[in-house]
């Protein structure tokens, strides 16, 4: 299981104008904000954009300066994979270590949509035990106990964390994990980055090199 919330794309409007100083073409600009207060990129802006894109990494450092922010909700096995990712990412999350005792331990707290009946029986019944240590511990506040919950706790307990990255960021996640064999790194790639604004053009851009 894995759940996006809370997504902002920040300082595309900046970066654009960034990506004009080398040739000081800030006079072809021609993006601005509709309504709704979104930046739409226009025709000139969005040529030199996939230009750039197109070029590589050395050409494309605009990218680094479009800032997305999101609540992520994942389990433990996934964010071991998405700490691969520490370079120009930035993340608080819910603590383990202060709050795992704070309410009570249920299956929602636990990504298990890919278990069988049976399987899911043992997890109900770790579960059942983790809540007996929860109750023990808030008996007498025994650090014993406090650890038996922590190394006992599931991989798949989820934990949510609010990200920041960058589209240079998401473009190395998106071709690394799009053919992943985990199913939370298929909900990234494409309910969360292919979703972004631009995101076909600036970051998948199929047709491009890396």
């Amino acid at each position: 299981m894995l759940k996006v919330e809370r997504v902002e794309v920040m300082n595309l409007h900046n970066a654009i104008r960034g990506a004009r100083n080398p040739m000081n073409s800030w006079a072809r600009s021609d993006s601005g904000f509709d309504e709704n207060g979104n930046f739409i990129l226009g025709e000139n802006d969005l040529a030199l954009a996939v230009k750039l894109r197109k070029a590589g990494s050395d050409h494309r450092k605009y990218l680094r300066q479009v800032f997305v922010t999101a609540d992520i909700t994942a389990p433990m096995y996934w964010w071991k994979e998405y700490d691969t990712y520490k370079v120009g990412t930035v993340a608080n999350s819910t603590s383990t270590m202060h709050k795992i005792t704070s309410a009570p331990f249920s299956m929602e707290q636990f990504s298990c949509d890919q278990m069988d009946e049976e399987t899911k029986m043992q997890m109900q019944n770790v579960i059942n035990y983790l809540e007996k240590l929860r109750l023990k511990y808030l008996e007498n506040k025994n650090k014993q106990i406090w650890y038996d919950i922590i190394q006992f706790l599931p991989s798949s307990y989820n934990q949510m964390r609010t990200c920041t990255m960058n589209y240079e960021n998401l473009i190395a996640m998106y071709y690394s994990r799009c053919h992943h064999k985990l199913d939370e790194w298929h909900v990234f790639c494409d309910e969360f980055v292919a979703e972004l604004p631009y995101a076909n053009e600036l970051i998948i851009a199929k047709d491009t090199c890396m």
